[in-house]
């Protein structure tokens, strides 16, 4: 049957070579194959981008317009699609205000529960506002009689008059006699009412009527009963029931312990407040009725008021502003205010004369009065300030100094350049929000509770904490009917969550700050929270930033998905992911123009005997990463040392990391490898050795960073965020390639230098699209439209520029060229084919040196990373600081990436590598291993030493995964891939 399968006919998207493929529906089929085969464009660019296109073509003229439309990919026939979704690496959002509970819709279920069930309490005195009705009043009290305790004690029923209040307050016991009241407690203190002592005219006072005392019998309902309505409507709805037997309490109102009810305080003889209002019976706060929008951070009615919803305020931050404590002013201890500035130096030397301090003394060595001037200004003291005007002039004001914090943050506010403002940031820090303390909402909000937690609070639980919290939730009565169907929609969410591997993160975590492999996973258990049938799944390497321990939860995951009547189609290299497929489409032979073609299709057992398919040959055994046959053993005398590291979960981590060796820095999701590595190890080392002004996470002490003269941090970020910027941009291989094209006889004869042949300058580009190659067409309402520039027809460059050839090709030409077949042309030239070389190294032969910066994935970035620092001149003494760099790559590409790294290592550099594959964990020198657990399970080594000694710890998740595999390797394989000889480690610059 037709409908059994999805039928591709003739698809050449990119650099697929007009395949034919029957894929089953309804199955987990994987797509693998090396990085640049074809994978992405098989799967994205022609199945989704079809599916997609077919959907959005389905619908209404007036609905597609508000939907971008895919190109039609370039193929024959397809048959069979189901309406597609898409779930890319891409981080989730920008937007500093989505969070890991917004994305997954888990904060909108939190925000009807708390509107539906919570209690709200006075945020001073911690009273319930529940408005109780006679009839709950009287069975409170009644409800003492079962305490023998509180049987026998004598009670009253006293109605507040007056409280809090200035005066002698004659009028009122006038009143009170009047009425026929006998008894009045004034200031505690119970009186008749014709010998209550005159009250002080300017002290403040409380005035409570006794309505009646009694002790708690069922016989005296119906009496109970009318003296409650008499002191409700004497006492403007409140009424207070007090032991006589009670010690006199304290002058002042009425207060209930935080986080304790009036229920809890009756066994303690404190007096019982009761409301018929909806507000505190002490200061009469209230709240409108409690509504969805209360708990929101994104509407004006919940959001903080101080932060505006964001939970944290932007300042100006010293430590940044002083980037080097250890100069003087005059030599850069604060960027733009030293010499090389003669306008705001003039103002520092005027400053220091007025105050009579030392230009060129070193900051950390002035007065802290002075220190302060500077940094905040003079305040109302006049100075006579000199200024340099642009011709060199002087001329002098006498006005006070406005101080460089607040300097900065006038020129950020009143700017309107972008480049300005992203200057100025540089020295903008976060800090929580004074008022809300970052959870978001508004005072109100705040103290709505629910089984005595308010949002803010089950927000911030580790997803596992917050899911146990839900699942032992038993509210009583109404409240409890009224929330289990919300309570099991988020009990389900956090399920998906944990399902995936993400127990560690929080719901309040920002979603900026996932990892792309993070971002993926949150939004692939919101589509199994949607519970959609009959759609195709398109998934990109989801495993991403996954432990082998968690992956059997993902494959698990995925399955589901299936099960649930979907068709899933996976990109992925994942060994596990490839054997629990249904079907496996195997892409290659090579990458690039080598690829394209279908090597093997089928079940795991017909991809394992295929021939040509290299992914067999590494399942099956045929090829392997091999483990070293030695390892090479650390210099303990030669450790880079960091002591009492505790940023976000790490508790006092002691780190050692041997120079000179290959590292890995393994662990279990959110275990604080990155929080280590990146946050606390490269921050410090960079301000240390590349004069960097970042701000490290906490920690006690560091030794060892002499070792090194340069740390380079190579992670998966964009090489660019526009169009413009390219691998040949991006590496320097553009300048030799410009100024190699300005050498041609054609190009000196007509004295072209090599601006011009550049897209970026005026001279060589094409002005109608300014080097862009596009002309973008705004819709306003409707998606922009990229359509070709009709003058260069796309090729970015004027006539003139293109008529200058070399070996007869124009750079636009090379610019389209892949890596491999520039490295032919320009083999001859050394300065080109050294950069090309590197770029080959890493595995990247495919990528064309024009593609733009925003189209390559986040590994492709991360090595295009690598290739540019292998490309410099090496010093032997360089920390190099990998995150995951396998991410996208074949088995084959690793072992390449492999010989590069053991390459740089054999040279005398130190690498750490933050990374959860076992085939770069196995042939690592040292190990060191994080947990226990993610999130604050973890943030604590476990491991240290060769894999064999990790492998050989109980206590750690990598070692039970990677003892199987050293076994494995041991009994028969290749060894591990050599680089050059070993360098000396103590050699010098």
């Amino acid at each position: 049957m037709a409908l059994d399968f999805i039928r591709i006919r003739g698809a050449r998207t990119h650099n697929l070579k007009n395949i034919d493929l029957d894929l089953p529906r309804e199955k987990l089929i994987v797509i693998t194959g090396l990085s640049g085969s074809g994978k992405s464009s098989l799967a994205f660019d022609t199945i989704y981008a079809e599916g997609q296109r077919r959907y959005v073509e389905s619908l209404s003229s007036y609905a597609r317009q508000f939907l971008s439309v895919m190109d039609k990919p370039d193929v024959d026939h397809i048959e069979g699609l189901s309406p597609a979704i898409s779930i890319e690496q891409k981080s989730t959002s920008h937007n500093p205000r989505s969070t890991v509970g917004t994305i997954t819709e888990i904060h909108d279920y939190l925000r009807l529960l708390y509107a539906r069930v919570g209690s709200p309490r006075c945020p001073d005195h911690h009273f319930p506002l529940e408005a109780q009705t006679v009839s709950q009043m009287v069975d409170q009290v009644l409800a003492m009689e079962a305490e023998p305790a509180l049987a026998e004690q004598r009670w009253m029923l006293l109605a507040p008059v007056v409280r809090e209040r200035k005066g002698e307050h004659v009028q009122v016991f006038e009143q009170l006699r009047a009425q026929g009241y006998t008894r009045v407690r004034v200031n505690g203190h119970v009186h008749e009412i014709d010998a209550v002592p005159a009250l002080g005219l300017r002290q403040k006072h409380t005035i409570e009527a006794v309505i009646d005392r009694f002790k708690p019998r069922a016989e005296i309902r119906q009496r109970l009963a009318e003296s409650f309505e008499t002191a409700l409507k004497l006492g403007d709805g409140m009424a207070i029931v007090q032991s006589m037997d009670a010690a006199p309490p304290p002058p002042g109102p009425p207060q209930c312990p935080a986080g304790r009810t009036p229920e809890a305080t009756a066994a303690d003889r404190e007096p019982l407040l009761f409301s018929s209002k909806y507000a505190c019976p002490v200061c009469d706060y209230s709240l409108p009725e409690l509504e969805p929008r209360l708990f929101s951070f994104n509407s004006p009615v919940g959001a903080c008021p101080t932060c505006d919803g964001l939970g944290v305020s932007q300042f100006f931050d010293p430590a940044r502003v002083v980037a080097h404590p250890e100069l003087s002013l005059a030599a850069g201890a604060m960027r733009g205010w030293d010499r090389r500035n003669a306008y705001y130096f003039s103002m520092i030397t005027s400053l220091a004369k007025h105050y009579r301090f030392d230009v060129d003394a070193v900051w950390q060595t002035l007065p802290k009065q002075v220190r302060d001037i500077v940094l905040h200004g003079s305040g109302s003291e006049a100075i006579n300030l000199v200024y340099v005007g642009e011709n060199g002039n002087k001329y002098q004001r006498k006005h006070s100094f406005e101080g460089i914090l607040p300097n900065l943050e006038r020129r950020y506010r009143e700017t309107e350049s972008a480049a300005v403002r992203e200057e100025l940031a540089k020295y903008i820090s976060e800090r929580p929000c004074t008022e809300c303390g970052g959870a978001r909402l508004n005072r109100a909000a705040r103290n709505v509770f629910v089984a005595d937690k308010p949002l803010p609070e089950v927000a911030m639980l580790p997803i596992d904490a917050s899911l146990a919290f839900f699942e032992g939730l038993a509210l009583p009565g109404w409240r409890g009917e009224i929330a289990a169907r919300i309570v099991k929609e988020i009990r389900e969410r956090l399920g998906f969550l944990v399902d995936v591997g993400l127990d560690y993160l929080t719901l309040e975590r920002k979603a900026d700050s996932l990892s792309g492999g993070e971002a993926q996973r949150i939004r692939l258990a919101s589509q199994i929270g949607a519970g959609l049938v009959g759609v195709m799944y398109v998934l990109d390497e989801p495993s991403i930033g996954l432990h082998q321990r968690d992956n059997e939860r993902l494959l698990g995951t995925l399955t589901r998905l299936r099960d649930l009547g979907n068709t899933v189609i996976v990109v992925e290299h994942d060994e596990d992911a490839i054997r629990l497929a249904d079907h496996i489409v195997d892409i290659g032979p090579g990458a690039g123009v080598h690829g394209g073609e279908v090597v093997a299709q089928g079940s795991l057992e017909s991809v394992l005997q295929a021939p040509r398919s290299l992914t067999g040959q590494y399942l099956s055994g045929r090829k392997a990463i091999g483990v070293p046959a030695h390892r090479h053993p650390p210099n303990r005398k030669l450790m880079l040392a960091l002591k009492g590291a505790c940023g976000n979960n790490l508790k006092d981590v002691d780190l050692e990391i041997p120079s000179g060796l290959f590292t890995a820095i393994t662990g279990v999701s959110g275990s604080g490898k990155s929080t280590l590595i990146n946050d606390t190890l490269y921050a410090l080392a960079a301000n240390e050795i590349n004069g960097a002004s970042h701000t490290p996470a906490p920690y006690r002490e560091a030794g060892g960073i002499d070792l090194f003269d340069k740390v380079v941090d190579i992670d998966q970020s964009p090489i660019g965020r526009t169009p413009r910027s390219n691998p040949a941009t991006y590496t320097g291989l553009f300048t030799p390639l410009r100024e190699l094209f300005a050498q041609v006889p054609e190009a000196r004869a007509r004295g072209y230098a090599p601006g011009r042949f550049s897209f970026n300058v005026r001279g060589g580009r094409c002005e109608a699209c300014q080097g862009d190659g596009l002309i973008k067409v705004e819709m306003h309402f409707l998606p922009d439209v990229y359509v070709p520039c009709d003058v260069c027809a796309g090729k970015r460059y004027n006539r003139e520029t293109l008529e200058i050839l070399y070996k007869g090709y124009s750079i636009r030409d090379v610019l389209e060229m892949t890596v491999e077949d520039a490295l032919e042309l320009f083999q001859p030239v050394p300065s080109i084919a050294r950069k090309l070389e590197t770029l080959m190294d890493v595995g990247l032969s495919y990528i064309k040196l024009g593609q733009s910066a925003t189209t390559l994935s986040g590994g492709e970035a991360q090595r295009v990373k690598l290739s540019k620092e292998l490309s410099r001149r090496d010093t032997g003494r360089t920390l190099y600081i990998l995150d995951e760099p396998t991410t996208g790559l074949h088995f084959h590409d690793i072992e390449h990436l492999l010989a590069v790294l053991h390459k740089l290592r054999d040279d005398g550099n130190t690498i750490v590598v933050i990374e959860h594959n076992l085939d770069v964990i196995k042939t690592a020198d040292w190990v060191i291993d994080l947990g226990p657990e993610g999130g604050h399970r973890g943030g604590q080594i476990i491991a240290t030493g060769t894999p064999e000694d990790v492998a050989a710890n109980p206590a750690s998740h990598t070692g039970r995964f990677l003892a199987p595999l050293l076994e494995r390797n041991r009994a028969g394989s290749k060894p591990a891939p050599k680089g050059a000889p070993r360098k000396a480690r103590n050699k010098t610059t």
